[in-house]
């Protein structure tokens, strides 16, 4: 069977980066039954493969979201949008590229509710991830996570990483795609 060819990004101008190659994310091992939640979808790049591969996929976007909506059409998928962010459930100021936005935020609890549930989490949020506690991830088998140290960030979370490093089988990828200070690198984990 050949490979499925690449997702469609539309042409619309806008005033920011468009994410569409996730080479950095390890997900052949999306399995049909996954609910897959990807946090910072930015326009589609990992939940349109995603969809492609047979989860039952939620994209979470506060910035880009009527692109990667736009996107998702364009490509025949069924992915479910949130328009918000992760955070601590207050509404926050989020920017990318220049472009702000007040936009819900949601703890990663409720996000996982809001998505029905979640198998497998694919998390880019630009130092969201450590607003992140650590039972939040009860229940979830695998992670893809950009993980991000100050200035990017805030404070790291000591106990989200010491809860991934007892109940997860991880490794951290140190040289991410994007070379921007700040980007301390990939995570992927999978559920011991």
């Amino acid at each position: 069977m050949p490979p499925e060819p690449d997702p469609e990004f539309s042409d619309t101008i806008a005033p920011f980066r468009r994410i569409t190659s996730v080479t950095e994310y390890r997900f052949d091992d999306i399995r049909r039954s996954d609910r897959v939640l990807d946090i910072g979808a930015n326009v589609g790049a990992f939940c349109i493969r995603a969809a492609r591969l047979g989860g039952i996929v939620t994209a979470v976007e506060p910035v880009t979201t009527e692109l990667l909506r736009e996107n998702i059409r364009l490509n025949r998928v069924d992915v479910q949008v949130i328009a918000g962010a992760l955070g601590d459930g207050k509404p926050a100021a989020i920017s990318w590229d220049g472009c702000s936005v007040r936009t819900p935020s949601y703890p990663l609890r409720n996000l996982v509710a809001m998505a029905g549930g979640c198998d497998f989490l694919k998390c880019d949020c630009e130092g969201g991830e450590w607003l992140i506690r650590p039972r939040d991830l009860d229940g979830i088998r695998r992670i893809e996570m950009e993980i991000h140290t100050p200035p990017i960030s805030g404070p790291v979370n000591p106990g989200l990483l010491e809860y991934i490093g007892r109940f997860y089988d991880f490794s951290i990828d140190r040289k991410p795609c994007h070379d921007i200070l700040g980007v301390m690198g990939i995570l992927h984990a999978e559920r011991k």
